[in-house]
């Protein structure tokens, strides 16, 4: 094997291939970033919180492949990764997951106390997602929560405190996010009833177009709301409004019928949600 064969291994086994996920990772930090400095984030803490971004959401693909590595040989879609497939084996995994998970602790040396003290249950988050599955029945949930745990480090960083502000995005977040990875559990519904774990897909059964329509609308609530408290104005408006239509006229006509490729494009199309509102909260701070 060339140690060009090995470097492309281990990119996609920590997904760097595949960029989605880091991007429904940061949308939700730099939302956070950019209500608590009011639009002018310290260009440092930009840069440890989009390097951080990456490296644990590289450490959490690691560790949730070496989690599931019994299952997703089962699964049509997952049984050719690396770690699945043996070309990685299991002790290789794991010190590399350790390695990214250092990379991503060094980086955030510079940030204060508080944000420092928020990184603890951040990786412990990251780390025990994937073993949600087994008993959770909406794992989708708890995977909010830790795509979503950099805002109140975000707001932690910047300003010493976590109000309730970044508490409400937290949870705007976790809506989010239930939504955007039932579309993407709806892939794969067959396999995982075959194989016995759990996702919000099964649990929501007949009822999950529905229920992701509603996590969707919840979610935007919730960010107009939060926008309007932070004195936002028609560029933050416009953004919600921008993403209101995507849920309308992208998501749902992707996902009404449950066709498996049909909803994985609506899962990576949710990329377009979170930049639509950082849009908003960009340029509202920028020009409003």
């Amino acid at each position: 094997m060339t140690s060009e064969s090995t470097l492309s291994l281990y990119l996609r086994l920590a997904r760097l291939d595949k960029p989605i996920g880091i991007m429904l990772l940061l949308w939700p930090t730099l939302w956070g970033l950019w209500f608590a400095s009011a639009g002018r984030p310290d260009w440092l803490l930009l840069a440890i919180f989009v390097a951080g971004t990456v490296l644990m959401r590289s450490a959490g693909c690691v560790i949730n492949d070496y989690a599931d590595r019994d299952f997703d040989r089962h699964v049509a879609r997952t049984k050719a990764r690396p770690l699945t497939s043996g070309k990685i084996g299991g002790k290789a995994a794991l010190l590399y997951a350790a390695g990214l998970t250092l990379a991503a602790l060094l980086v955030a040396l510079p940030l204060n106390r508080l944000a420092l003290l928020l990184a603890i249950p951040a990786a412990f988050l990251a780390a025990s997602y994937p073993y949600t599955k087994r008993f959770l029945a909406i794992p989708q949930a708890y995977l909010g929560v830790a795509f979503g745990f950099g805002i109140p480090m975000a707001y932690a960083a910047v300003t010493g405190t976590v109000p309730a502000a970044a508490w409400w995005l937290l949870l705007a977040n976790i809506f989010w996010s239930v939504a955007y990875d039932t579309a993407y559990a709806m892939c794969d519904r067959p396999d995982d009833l075959k194989i016995g774990i759990k996702t919000s897909a099964i649990t929501f059964g007949r009822f999950d177009v529905p229920i992701v329509m509603a996590c969707y609308f919840v979610f935007l609530a919730i960010m107009l709301v939060v926008g309007l408290d932070a004195g936002r104005g028609a560029f933050y408006l416009a953004g919600i409004g921008a993403a209101t239509l995507l849920v309308l006229f992208d998501q749902y006509p992707r996902i009404r019928h449950r066709e498996p490729q049909a909803c994985f494009r609506a899962f990576l199309n949710a990329n377009r949600m979170g930049a639509a509102v950082f849009a908003g909260v960009l340029l509202d701070y920028a020009f409003g």
